[in-house]
């Protein structure tokens, strides 16, 4: 289960003239998940394995019922949906385990709903699970702790065969896992309890030669949080993919920026796109967001330099900002709209601050009283306002949203920032190192 749907209904009313934002959603909707591929390649020998997805209406395809066991993967947003499957299917007779971020935060709210639940990594879990469910095994959880840690430098080829003919405009492949830096506002860390781990940059290459051979001149999007942490194992993955000849996108942090020999080697090496979390214009609204060593107020004065500086070799940004952090007022709707206008990323996404369970935002606003609806998980779309802002009512930040979002993806704004994309790139890039 997948895509982003926003609750909100003018937002959904924008969303049919806004192309930035539909073009976007698209891409998350069309990605398969990575991480019920990594558990069907570590399912024992002897099972049959088939990858479903739920139908536009989030109702399940009936072929699922024929199944034993029934593996769900999905967001927060879409739990409730996700729930409502697994009660159809346990109905039905059909075994059913959930993991997954949301999952791993509220193990017990899941439990009611599922047979089987995975807290934590679960590629050494799955294992158990089916063993469990192969022998009629009662309801149970199942904590990674309680398992050999998740070697990723040992992981299988996820099974990417059993997608069939989907049509995927993108394949996803993970490089790294986790974060080192520490924002509250970020879901992502909270079920990786492990530090930052790298792949072997051969595996990750050979997940990629996996995928060529599928599906040939398919787009790759790395499945990471911050890719390009380690500069040297950076230059040493981008070195590994120059063969492939593969075009790929990553989600990173701004210090790429900081060194051309890397932006130049991840342009040769097939990268077209970087997607940063800027978050806000402004140092002051970024201060203590980043809870380790406060980087994004840091990095904040050299936001333009840096988006510009990686355009120039060639790499296209996708510049997101949230909405409504602690240090915003109204004022920041005119703030990024000037600053987009200026440095022209070549895209922008724009998101409401939205706690997620398990975060140290919700676990602060949630003994502040500034959750609006407590349990709506279906409201953690990053575009549905579910907490009263510390700068601004909650309907000017709706507001806000609405007019921002107007402008930053009309058709003219977004032609305007592409054809300053090409405008800007070197016309000639010199390689740095020679192969």
């Amino acid at each position: 289960m997948s895509g982003v749907r926003a609750h909100d209904k003018r937002l959904l009313e924008l969303g049919l003239t806004l192309p930035g934002f539909v073009e976007r959603n698209k891409v998350i909707a069309s990605l398969p998940s990575l991480g019920l591929l990594y558990l069907a390649a570590s399912t024992p020998e002897g099972h049959e394995v088939r990858y479903f997805e739920a139908e536009s209406d989030a109702s399940e395809p009936p072929e699922l019922y024929s199944c034993d066991l029934v593996a769900i993967s999905t967001f927060s947003a879409q739990i409730f949906e996700a729930y409502a499957i697994a009660g159809r299917l346990r109905k039905a007779g059909v075994r059913v385990a959930m993991g997954g971020l949301h999952v791993s935060v509220l193990p017990d709210e899941a439990a009611r709903h599922a047979d089987y639940v995975v807290v934590g990594e679960g590629e050494n879990v799955w294992p158990a699970v089916v063993e469990a469910a192969a022998r009629g095994a009662a309801p149970a959880q199942f904590h990674s702790t309680s398992y050999a840690p998740v070697d990723i430098a040992g992981l299988p080829v996820p099974r990417f065969e059993i997608l069939g003919k989907r049509a995927y405009n993108r394949y996803t492949i993970q490089t790294t896992r986790g974060c080192p830096w520490r924002c509250d506002f970020c879901a992502s860390t909270v079920m990786l309890k492990a530090p930052y781990r790298r792949r072997p940059v051969d595996m990750v290459a050979r997940d990629i030669d996996v995928i060529r051979h599928l599906y040939p001149r398919s787009f790759i999007e790395f499945a990471d949080d911050n890719t390009f942490v380690d500069k040297k194992w950076g230059k040493d993955l981008c070195r590994s993919l120059l063969p492939l000849r593969v075009k790929w996108f990553t989600e990173t942090d701004v210090s790429v920026a900081d060194d051309l020999e890397l932006l130049e080697l991840m342009y040769q090496a097939g990268c077209r796109q970087v997607l940063i979390g800027f978050e806000s214009p402004s140092a002051a609204a970024l201060a203590g967001l980043e809870q380790r060593a406060d980087r994004k107020a840091r990095w904040a004065p050299q936001y333009a330099d840096s988006i510009r500086r990686i355009q120039r070799t060639g790499i296209a940004v996708n510049a997101c900002f949230i909405l409504g952090l602690d240090g915003q007022t109204t004022d920041v709707f005119p703030e990024i709209l000037g600053f987009v206008a200026e440095v022209n990323p070549f895209d922008v996404q724009i998101t409401v601050l939205t706690p997620f369970p398990g975060t140290p935002l919700y676990d602060r606003l949630a003994r502040e009283n500034r959750i609006l609806q407590p349990g709506a998980w279906n409201l953690c779309t990053l575009f549905d306002v579910n907490y009263q802002p510390a700068g601004m009512a909650p309907q000017e930040l709706r507001e806000g949203l609405y007019g921002l979002a107007e402008r930053v993806y009309s058709e003219e704004a977004t032609r305007d920032r592409r054809r300053n994309f090409f405008a800007q790139r070197l016309p000639d890039r010199i390689y740095t190192e020679r192969h």
